[in-house]
């Protein structure tokens, strides 16, 4: 790994020891691939396994990589059934590692990066994806104010407040004008649905690789990488989930698009959707082409801060900038369902 993101294995056995109780060094610290954004570490150590979070270095936009909100949310959906790692331990103090970071435990999951789910038969696929429906509606019938949330992000208003707040953020982070960003830049601020006052936990990177699963069957073990965690409507998780069906293939960002879904027993979106409605009672249907425009959007607008970090040298995938070129791409499927 390269020296920016290389960790201080002595002096970080030697604060972990202090802070987390049972914890026994000394470590070895090994960097997961993948992911673009908060560089993540199986640790090994005397004690055990565990899983390292840290905001990467360097220069970064305002709110991002906020791994204490992590941390904070990790906490409280511990004995609910919305299924997390146990947070262990949060430092603050970027004098230890470089930036702040937090510790968790290793949950010997599985996890697959292709949603098309090669490695399983038809009938696993299916089961997999209704599995994860059914985590979607666990949150959105999590009540926020018993896990102590309520103040965890703005109520109501979610998708304008998105919409403004990713406008921002790709502004941010914008190396030449796409003319498909600012088609949805101009159309999604009128097409915002009225805000109906539900307020739900939302993952905000709801997708097929950052859920864990058993390694012998469609039961969720773990939800992961809630950095983009907030309050807001439960349709937003639905809808990105859904956009893997819509996204073309490719390595970076693999997608359905193109592909056999009833061949690989992968169900419909308008089956998952159907599920979700049944057990919340909620019609996402009804706004779905806002909603999916609006999620191409904000992934564009994700992808374009990969590639913002890419060239400033501290993005955390060695393929920032290969992910980072699919700006382009995302915000035209976004901008196709806004005509």
């Amino acid at each position: 790994m390269s020296d920016a993101l290389a960790l201080p294995e002595a002096s970080l056995a030697a604060y972990l020891q202090a802070h987390v109780e049972g914890f026994r060094g000394p470590l070895t610290a090994t960097k997961f691939k993948g992911g673009q954004s908060n560089p993540t570490y199986l640790i090994e150590a005397a004690s055990g396994r565990y899983v390292l979070r840290r905001k990467p270095p360097g220069k970064l936009l305002a709110s991002a990589h906020a791994v204490d909100r992590e941390f904070r949310v990790l906490g409280a959906l511990r004995g609910s059934a919305v299924p997390v790692a146990r947070p262990l331990h949060l430092c603050s103090d970027d004098s230890v590692i470089g930036s702040m970071f937090y510790l968790m435990q290793f949950v010997p999951g599985r996890i697959f990066w292709d949603p098309a789910l090669p490695d399983l038969d038809t009938a696993q696929r299916g089961a997999h994806y209704l599995a994860a429906v059914d985590a979607l509606i666990a949150l959105a019938q999590l009540d926020v104010g018993a896990a102590g949330l309520s103040d965890y992000g703005k109520p109501g208003n979610y998708f304008a407040r998105q919409v403004a707040r990713w406008t921002e953020q790709y502004r941010a982070a914008e190396t030449e004008s796409l003319y498909a960003m600012e088609q949805l830049i101009s159309w999604l601020p009128q097409k915002v649905p009225d805000d109906d006052g539900r307020i739900a936990l939302v993952h905000g990177d709801f997708r097929i690789d950052n859920l864990m699963w058993s390694p012998d069957g469609p039961t969720l073990l773990a939800i992961v990488d809630w950095e983009l965690s907030t309050l807001g409507h439960p349709y937003a998780d639905l809808a990105y989930f859904c956009m893997a069906l819509r996204l073309p293939r490719n390595p970076i960002l693999p997608g359905l698009a193109g592909m056999d879904r009833n061949a690989l027993g992968i169900p419909a979106e308008a089956a998952l959707i159907e599920r979700f409605t049944a057990a919340t009672q909620l019609d996402p249907q009804r706004h779905w082409n806002f909603l999916l425009a609006f999620q191409f959007f904000r992934l564009a607008a994700i992808a374009q801060g990969v590639l913002k970090r890419a060239l400033q040298g501290n993005a955390s995938s060695e393929r920032a900038l290969q992910a980072g070129a699919m700006a382009r791409t995302i915000a035209e499927l976004g901008a196709a369902l806004a005509h």
